[in-house]
């Protein structure tokens, strides 16, 4: 064990982080008095001691992090602490320890699925744990330690490359790692903040405006309500939530830039950005037409409001929905399914194989039909105007073979449990590209409470594949991994 004994050490620094984030929901359960106060208050004893544990116990141990040990430690991140992050569901509503964990995994990986019911019910201080757990997630939780641990004497240069999505992980926005962690988490804080205004100026609450901020900035889509945005029926909070998926959406690097630069230039320049929202708008069209064709709506205007809102919350593997969309023709939500496994960049809180990828998969694609009928002539991939190397090339490749595996796979595994073709098929689409609702039983107007103990277990295994972009996952799990 001490050849992983830096692992460790960061690990129970980063868990002891972690209790930090429950005082926020023990402060409010004693302010309103929801009865929750006792549960917090031990699992925020729990989880520190535990982390207090770990840290002490390998104190020591402070060489810096190689490549393998940055790959496990995410692992361990995504794998422990929803445990811990379980535990108010298991003690305060009393469900499953699986049922928990699958919620506190939806949420830190930003999938947004639930098994809970009477939302409107919860303790606030619930709803308001389920909603962070969201939001800290979506940046990744191993970002902000990496803000931190420096100073603790841990790098944090391979989490943070472990971490963070896309292909081009070598990137940096600023020269220190630490300085960019910092960066981005500041980014985001600061567009929470300004969603949270937005929606209290639509018309939510406070604490409902909090929580669909928090949602909604971590491409979550969890709410306080069970009928999600169709509680409100408002025109305007649905616009907001749509400027702020749309901004969630795409590359935090480059809003970023846009930022510091006070420009928005960068998003002039960034491919990925421009494909996402001609994407977007030409699905929201073709949809609104394709809805008012099928007298779905009596008015366009009606069928291009729900529309934007479903479409972009499903693109952006929000997961949000302000009708039961499953009712359309089978066309639209299909289409919208298929939206989440591309459409939104990397870099972004969002889930699926990411537009860089989508981008570079086509252009490979191209590139070998145009050899095909030139085999003399040289052509190169290109993106955002740079040559993209042979390694990322192949890279990608390997990412959407193994992409495709995981769908059919863990698709065929759902169907050995008994479960329909299209619950089956689309629970694993909504899952691993961290999306939320899927189609028939696990549909946007039903929850994954339907799932037996195994079929839950699966999708878990999903949302985190999907969430450490399969590779991160897959290389810990392979034997070469722990030999020596």
């Amino acid at each position: 064990m001490t050849r992983f004994a830096p692992v460790l050490r960061a690990l129970g620094m980063i868990t002891m982080l972690f209790a930090l984030t429950l005082l926020a929901p023990l402060i409010l359960s004693y302010v309103v008095d929801d009865g929750a106060q006792a549960v917090y208050d031990e699992v925020f004893a729990l989880t520190l001691l535990c982390g207090f544990y770990l840290w002490y116990r390998y104190r020591d141990a402070r060489r810096e992090m190689n490549v393998r040990d940055g790959f496990l430690m995410v692992v361990l991140v995504w794998t422990v602490l929803p445990a811990f992050a379980a535990l108010p569901f298991m003690l305060q509503l009393g469900i499953s320890h699986t049922d928990a964990y699958f919620e506190a995994m939806s949420g830190l990986t930003t999938t947004g699925a639930t098994v809970l019911t009477g939302l409107d019910n919860l303790p606030m201080s619930i709803n308001l744990w389920r909603h962070e757990l969201v939001w800290v997630g979506g940046m990744g939780l191993i970002v902000l330690a990496i803000a931190i641990l420096p100073l603790l004497g841990i790098g944090g240069r391979q989490m943070f490359k472990a971490e963070t999505p896309g292909p081009m992980k070598d990137a940096k926005l600023t020269p220190r790692i630490a300085s960019t962690a910092k960066g981005l988490w500041i980014v985001y804080v600061g567009v929470t903040l300004l969603c949270i205004v937005g929606y209290r100026w639509a018309g939510m609450s406070w604490f409902d405006a909090v929580c669909h901020a928090f949602s909604t900035m971590g491409l979550g889509g969890f709410s306080t309500h069970d009928a999600s945005y169709g509680y409100f029926d408002s025109p305007a909070i649905e616009a907001v939530a749509i400027v702020f998926m749309l901004i969630a959406g795409m590359n935090f690097g480059t809003l970023f830039l846009a930022v510091s630069r006070g420009s928005l230039r960068p998003y002039l320049h960034d491919p990925e950005a421009r494909w996402f929202l001609v994407v977007c708008v030409v699905s929201v069209v073709g949809i609104a037409v394709f809805l008012r064709a099928n007298d779905i709506y009596p008015a366009m205007g009606e069928a291009l409001r729900h529309s934007a809102f479903n479409v972009v919350s499903i693109a952006t593997t929000t997961g949000y929905a302000s009708v039961d969309y499953a009712q359309w023709p089978l066309f639209a939500p299909l289409w919208m399914l298929f939206l989440c496994s591309f459409a939104t960049s990397a870099g972004s809180t969002g889930g699926g194989i990411k537009m860089a990828r989508a981008l570079l998969l086509y252009k490979q694609v191209y590139r070998e039909i145009l050899r095909a009928v030139h085999p003399r002539a040289i052509h190169s991939v290109r993106i955002g105007g740079q040559v993209a190397p042979s390694g990322i090339l192949f890279a990608v490749l390997a990412f959407g073979f193994m992409y495709m595996v995981s769908l059919v796979s863990l698709t065929l595994l759902l169907l050995f449990t008994g479960l329909d073709v299209m619950t089956a098929f689309t629970a694993i689409v909504a899952s691993v590209n961290n999306t939320g609702p899927g189609l028939g039983e696990v549909g946007p107007s039903t929850t994954f409470a339907v799932l037996d103990d195994f079929q839950t277990w699966v999708c878990i295994f999903a949302m985190l594949l999907g969430r450490l972009e399969i590779f991160t996952l897959l290389v810990v799990l392979t034997p070469a991994f722990w030999r020596r």
